[in-house]
């Protein structure tokens, strides 16, 4: 069976060691691990940037952050820039979003250009180039989004009301007498959400990208299935808020050297609020249980998600993609929430399963080649037959190694981060252009370089848990200048010439092209442009042309008689 649709199923905040697939011994995902067994488990994916937008626009993009531009959650991706659903369309592809994006619409650009937001092109611009089906950031009150929302009043329906029924019922919980305790604040993330299970963030994506498959008919479909969750705020409602205590947190994975003389940008984030706090045991221990709840409802939904296929018989001409955006350090390094290149952070779960015969081979193997996010939107590609972009796509497609076939393997994943926008550029005093840090890993060594500081190294085969920086140390400066020359070959790449592919540069039928347009540059003589036309062009272009063919002909026609003369 070929496939016809793509569920693409994208977690936010989900750490790649928090599936029991991936080892986790506590917590049990069972509809995801079966997933796993009927497809390919990528052991090393690493996401391109460790924030939410910069991640997910290289993710829709298949380009690094370097490319896009959306470089911050508040950075808007460009009006022009091409996404899935773009390249998707021209193949009668319905490209559509279930849930998240974080997108930020280029009105600038838009207005610029004349294009009206709520035309259908404007439409798609602002929502990443899917049609939206349903959009759910995340409804707080700065949110910037519509104030009355689809799901606030799906809870008013139901008689979760309020002035933010998002916040009120799904994100909050409440004490012994009765009043509310905000999901925003870690120390509540130990009680249940007032929301009933079945209303939750969670389950109602998973309804809503069920009402889409009802819905969609006999055309070809990618459903960008985005959850909220795991992502903060850590509230969960019964039964998951009782399913996990302290006794299934795994042991922290931190050193005393790493606060002791930290770089200066890590030193920096360390110092962040959130960092502070998950460095506290007490916050580890309310807010963990609580993440692995959230986590445990997805492993259900996806059950329900999945069955829903079977039901109604498309299972077998499906692929489903299941990744996240990024990890979370929850007290990891010292840190907390995302926003560094511990693996923690940058590596995320994907599997795929490809209903195609010719992934039949790698039913249930586990991939350990180094795999970049920007793959994802290739391999879309590939599935409906679109050639290869490789001048407008960065990432590769995953296709052959889901069929088991021999295909290149890439050297090194980058990923980047702009820290503009957090408190670690105040706290170190640096101009926002040069708050950039960039990471090339090879599969051991992972080197960082922060503009103004040392760079960051480490070596993951002696030191898998990141501890020791040897960015400062001597006895690396080979491991150093390699891996520096190779970031350094990465940043040389040209990417905004899009336009344009490389094969058609490179053929002569662009230099013919260039001649006919009666562009003659460098020729000494008739002679040496007539020897060109027989022998390195076609003649036939030349003659064609309106400007110079007349004179081709007339040449070529002297130069004949001559010759039989």
């Amino acid at each position: 069976m070929t496939v016809k649709n793509i569920l693409f199923i994208m977690c936010d905040q989900l750490r790649w060691d928090y599936l029991s697939c991936y080892g986790h011994p506590h917590l049990e995902t069972p509809n995801i691990d079966a997933l796993a067994a009927r497809g390919v488990r990528f052991d090393r994916a690493y996401v391109q940037s460790p924030v939410c937008g910069p991640s997910r626009m290289s993710t829709y993009t298949g380009r690094y952050v370097h490319s896009h531009g959306a470089s911050w959650n508040f950075v808007p991706l460009k009006a022009g820039e091409m996404t899935i659903g773009d390249h998707l369309r021209p193949s009668g592809v319905k490209s559509v979003l279930i849930g998240k994006t974080h997108m930020r619409a280029d009105t600038a650009g838009m207005t610029r250009l004349g294009i009206d937001p709520d035309s259908q092109i404007g439409v798609r611009i602002s929502e990443c180039g899917f049609d939206p089906f349903e959009r759910d950031d995340g409804i707080h009150p700065y949110s910037g989004h519509d104030p009355d929302p689809t799901y606030n009043n799906y809870l008013r329906a139901r008689n979760l009301g309020g002035d933010n029924p998002w916040e009120e019922w799904a994100n909050a919980a409440e004490d012994e007498d009765g009043d509310l305790l905000s999901g925003w604040f870690l120390k509540n993330a130990n009680r249940p959400a007032r929301v009933p299970d079945e209303h939750s963030e969670t389950p109602y994506i998973t309804s809503r990208a069920m009402d889409f498959i009802d819905q969609a008919g006999d055309q070809p479909w990618v459903a960008h299935v985005s959850y909220i969750k795991p992502h903060w705020p850590y509230i969960v409602p019964e039964p998951y808020a009782s399913m996990y205590g302290p006794e299934h947190i795994l042991p922290v994975s931190r050193s005393e050297a790493e606060r002791s003389d930290p770089h200066p940008v890590f030193g920096a984030m360390q110092d962040h609020r959130v960092s502070r706090n998950f460095a506290r045991d007490e916050v580890r221990e309310r807010v963990i249980p609580a993440y692995m709840g959230l986590i445990k409802q997805i492993d259900d939904q996806m059950g329900r998600l999945f069955q829903h296929l079977e039901d109604r018989g498309i299972a077998d001409e499906t692929m489903i993609v299941f990744t996240s955006d990024h990890g979370d350090y929850l007290g990891d390094h010292w840190m907390g929430d995302k926003d560094l290149f511990h693996e923690q952070a940058i590596r995320v779960p994907l599997i795929i399963h490809d209903p195609d015969p010719r992934a039949h081979a790698t039913r249930g193997t586990v991939n350990t080649d180094l795999i970049e996010m920007v793959d994802l939107a290739p391999t879309f590609l590939d599935v409906y037959g679109g050639a290869p972009v490789p001048h407008v796509m960065d990432g590769q497609s995953l296709r052959p190694a889901l069929f088991g076939q021999d295909a290149a393997k890439r050297d090194h994943v980058i990923c980047e981060y702009d820290y503009s926008f957090q408190d670690a550029r105040l706290t170190l005093g640096t101009k926002s252009r040069d708050s950039w840090l960039r990471m090339i890993f090879d599969g051991r060594w992972k080197y960082v370089i922060a503009e103004g500081y040392r760079p960051m190294l480490f070596d993951l085969e002696n030191d898998p848990e990141e501890f020791h920086d040897l960015g400062g140390e001597t006895g690396h400066e080979d491991t150093i200048a390699r891996l520096h020359e190779a970031l350094f070959r990465w940043a040389r790449q040209p990417r905004q010439r899009v336009t344009v592919a490389d094969g058609a540069i490179e053929s002569t039928f662009v230099q013919e092209r260039i001649a006919e347009g009666g562009i003659l540059i460098g020729y000494w003589d008739e002679a040496e442009l007539e020897h060109a036309v027989r022998e390195e062009w076609h003649p036939r272009f030349a003659a064609a042309n309106p400007i110079i063919g007349p004179t081709l002909k007339k040449l070529l026609r002297k130069s004949d008689e001559r010759k039989t003369s």
